[in-house]
């Protein structure tokens, strides 16, 4: 895309988008594993069980900070052979009060991108997860107020981006998702006829990865969310 356009419709991802959210997750988990400290497995194994079990959860139950502790409290039960004790469901809540309880931290530079993308755009925001934990971090990000709607569910799927595009009414030539998540932004956008713009996040979760098509030219990789700015 050589020359801006202006009066697009750039839909945004929220978390890992405009504010960090993986890379805590990724900290807490890395405070379990060493808490936990098997005597047969080592960090990488128990880490692929903690895949599987979210992997699972996710599916069941959705997304969140309880369904990620539920996920915590499983792993450890498998791995002790027996249900996870009063005293150690209570560990991994402290493990991860933080995350919980934690303030929004914005990625560099969102606040004004959008500031600046929205005099001439049309912005929606689209995320995924537990309704009352995501708007709170909406409410606590102060960027609510550059989208025209806000649309919270539970997963991210070709019927959902579908949806979304016959309620809004719109154009999907101009129609760009924004996300870090190939498997919940890109792919399924570009299945509905959208384009897209990815912005990898350096501490991908491993239930999000998924192959891009490189040679699709309606998928625009950046570097930073700045950088939305010489393109939109």
């Amino acid at each position: 895309m050589s020359d801006r356009r202006d009066g697009q419709v750039l839909i945004f991802d929220a978390d890992d988008t405009l504010w960090e959210n993986n890379a805590l997750f990724e900290r807490v988990i890395d405070d379990f594993l060493e808490w936990v400290a098997h005597p047969t497995l080592d960090h990488g194994e128990i880490r692929l069980i903690l895949n599987d079990i979210e992997r699972a959860n996710v599916v069941t139950h959705g997304y969140g900070s309880a369904i990620f502790l539920r996920s915590l409290a499983d792993c450890l039960s498998r791995l002790r052979e027996r249900p996870a004790t009063e005293a150690e469901r209570q560990r991994i809540e402290e493990l991860a009060v933080a995350l919980v309880q934690r303030r929004v931290e914005l990625v560099p530079g969102v606040a004004d991108t959008l500031a600046e993308l929205g005099r001439r755009h049309r912005l929606l925001l689209l995320t995924k997860g537990d309704t009352e934990e995501q708007q709170r971090k909406i409410d606590a990000s102060g960027l609510g107020h550059h989208f025209g709607s806000t649309h919270i569910v539970p997963e991210k799927d070709v019927a959902v981006y579908r949806h979304l595009a016959t309620e809004q009414g719109l154009d999907l030539s101009i129609t760009w998702m924004i996300g870090n998540s190939p498997k919940s932004d890109i792919l399924p956008a570009r299945s509905a006829g959208m384009n897209a713009v990815y912005i990898p996040d350096p501490y991908p979760w491993a239930l999000e990865r998924a192959e891009i098509d490189p040679a699709d030219k309606l998928v625009l990789t950046l570097s930073t969310f700045p950088e939305l700015l010489l393109h939109f």
